[in-house]
């Protein structure tokens, strides 16, 4: 399918809202950490709040999701908007670490939803046909989101302060909430069904491999921009930016060249992809140097890991389930990012941040005879 049959103005307002949920969310995870030391927290309990919010993100999909199919997807991208908002506001005024952690999970919940249904809406939005390229495409902006985050919020942190910082990322969500409602309304839900559906279970295996994905991704948000200031580096996003331009370069390669007629028997090497930019953390020396180049490698191949999976998720998922496998997808990585923020902490405390890469390199390497097989299961036969 042509570019410009995808690009229609309903696929560009969600790849507006898109890009702008993940510019304005991801500077809180580089922040929050920060925030965090200067409250006295340790590195390990830097993590904590990323590891929170993570699960509750994760648990609230199994929930979100299903909810998607119930009210919507349109509705539920506004409702949760604006509890972001509230949330950010409270991060503003809260200056105990223990009411930070209280909030990560339950503001976690919220982002889930507003995940889940970003791409249920999506999946609506596009045809059936070549809906990999579609995907890639609207993949671009999410890690344009994670690229631009960072860099901001780490700027803005040290010269705003907590207080102005956080007050302006509430009304960056209040604008996300007046984006959703630009979009076209959602058709016929269908009858009412519960609050939690269980998953098809051939998405299980799936669910799988995207937690161990997200094992090596748990570190990176709280840890990246830690480690660089312990080196003394001058760029401290370095490897948050780096890596969302890892995804957006191959993701837009293929995103406009095509994946072929079975894009999943690419999953096993966009794993392995992914798997080799984290060993260059470990291996690599210096600073900066390793950061960009590792990050890059990583981000190329956990970009396209993604894409893949949704793909065949939002292709072979029953319609009226949809939001529910993609919460379920949801859940599993962001349970695995909870686990990796929450335990590889301690390990770069403990050892070094090269000891905690490490550890997310191992994740990857198990998990590639697992892509081997979905990719056999699942591709396109003769």
């Amino acid at each position: 399918m042509a570019p410009s049959r995808l690009l229609t103005r309903p696929f560009r307002l969600t790849w507006a809202f898109y890009f702008c949920l993940f510019a304005v969310g991801y500077q809180l995870y580089p922040v929050m950490p920060l925030h965090l030391r200067d409250l006295g927290a340790s590195l390990a309990q830097s993590g904590r709040f990323m590891a929170l919010f993570m699960l509750g993100s994760g648990l609230g999909a199994l929930f979100t999701g299903p909810l998607g199919d119930r009210l919507g997807p349109r509705r539920v991208m506004m409702g949760a908007s604006l509890l972001c908002a509230a949330f950010f506001g409270a991060y503003a005024f809260v200056a105990k670490p223990i009411w930070l952690l209280v909030l990560a999970p339950l503001h976690g919940i919220v982002w889930s939803a507003l995940r889940t249904s970003g791409i249920s809406k999506v999946g609506a939005l596009l045809p059936d046909e070549n809906k990999a390229e579609g995907l890639s495409l609207f993949g671009l902006a999410s890690p344009g989101g994670v690229g631009l985050g960072p860099l901001v919020g780490l700027y803005l942190f040290p010269h705003l302060g907590i207080q102005l910082h956080m007050g302006i990322l509430a009304l960056g969500f209040l604008g996300e909430a007046l984006l959703a409602k630009q979009l076209p309304k959602d058709g016929p839900t269908g009858p009412r069904r519960a609050l939690f559906q269980a998953p098809e279970p051939w998405l299980w295996p799936v669910a799988g491999l995207l937690f161990a994905l997200a094992l090596s991704y748990g570190p990176m948000p709280p840890y990246a921009a830690q480690e660089a200031k312990a080196l003394g580096m001058a760029w401290p996003s370095a490897l948050l930016t780096c890596f969302a331009l890892g995804m957006v370069s191959l993701r837009f390669l293929l995103g406009f060249t095509g994946m072929g007629r079975d894009p999943l028997r690419l999953l096993p090497w966009m794993l392995a992809l992914a798997a080799a930019g984290n060993l260059l953390l470990v291996l690599l020396p210096g600073g900066l140097g390793r950061h960009v180049l590792g990050a890059l490698v990583y981000g190329a191949g956990y970009g396209m890991v993604h894409t893949l999976v949704f793909t065949a998720v939002l292709s072979k998922a029953v319609p009226a389930r949809r939001g529910a496998g993609v919460g379920l997808l949801y859940f599993s990585f962001d349970a695995g990012s909870a686990l990796g923020a929450w335990a590889i902490g301690p390990v770069m405390e403990r050892w070094s941040f090269r000891h905690g890469w490490a550890v997310g390199s191992l994740a990857l390497l198990l998990a590639i005879p697992l892509a081997a097989r979905l990719a056999k299961r699942f591709g396109v036969r003769d």
